[in-house]
């Protein structure tokens, strides 16, 4: 299958697996992948999500072959994205648990955007990202213009969108891109040792942190803080809370 789903241990892996084309996505494999995302978040025993490519490449973007089957008309090509290609984008953000990008390869035009959109990037040492866009004299298709900015700035997103450049990992992670940069051989390991301490959290706030974080990009100060003071009060209210809160105030307690 060009893309893999599975899930153990409350991680729901997503693996791109085209690793001749440096895992190229389709627009089956697209389909395939917000259905995947789609259902990570109805399942219950998944908490995390885990993003990666087969082989030595995360993704180069659309294969470019599949574009030979799109009418070349404006709204052809503006339906190709909108509907295609974006679902992931909109799925990604109805999910409200966490999903982590372990970039093993060179993340390339929409394939670094895919990767930008997830809620975190792990990164081996020898990739290369590049959102590639204007080497083709084409403009960022897959949201690059809307994510890289959030990451590392309005300028330093200029400089890459317009130039094309690759950056490393090193690069990467000194500008914001990337969250942690791991020896090849370390990446997967490192990544769902994460995944697991994250997937041993209470599901709630997880899904309540990640939800606010997200709307308060888009909110002022006093929304973003009327939006918490709901969603703790929700939190206090579960069992899981409780139990919580007792046994720190217990832990507290004898502590003295």
């Amino acid at each position: 299958m060009d893309l893999e789903y599975t899930v153990a241990d409350g991680i729901a892996t997503i693996t791109l697996n085209r690793p001749k084309l440096k895992n190229a996505f389709t627009f089956e494999m697209i389909a395939d992948w917000a259905k995947a995302l789609r259902d990570a978040a109805a399942d219950p025993a998944v908490r995390v999500v885990v993003l990666t490519g087969s082989g030595k490449g995360f993704c180069s973007g659309v294969d470019l072959d599949t574009l030979l089957d799109v009418a070349d008309e404006p709204l052809e090509h503006k339906s190709m994205l909108h509907d295609r290609i974006h679902q992931v984008a909109r799925a990604l953000e109805d999910l409200d648990k966490p999903v982590i990008a372990a970039i093993n390869g060179d993340a390339v035009g929409a394939g670094l955007d895919m990767a930008l959109m997830c809620d975190m990037r792990f990164v081996a040492r020898s990739a290369r990202l590049s959102e590639g866009y204007i080497r083709l004299g084409l403009v960022p298709g897959d949201g690059g213009c809307w994510f890289l900015p959030r990451l590392v700035g309005q300028a330093k997103a200029l400089e890459l969108l317009l130039s094309g450049d690759f950056v490393d990992a090193e690069e990467a992670h000194r500008i914001g891109m990337v969250n942690r940069v791991y020896d090849d051989e370390k990446l997967l390991e490192e990544t769902y040792a994460f995944a697991a301490k994250l997937a041993a959290k209470p599901a709630l706030p997880v899904a309540l942190i990640k939800r606010t974080v997200r709307m308060s990009e888009r909110m002022d100060q006093r929304a973003s803080l009327d939006l918490i003071s709901s969603h703790m009060s929700v939190v206090m209210s579960t069992d899981e809370s409780r139990k919580a809160m007792a046994a720190m105030r217990e832990s507290l307690r004898g502590s003295r």
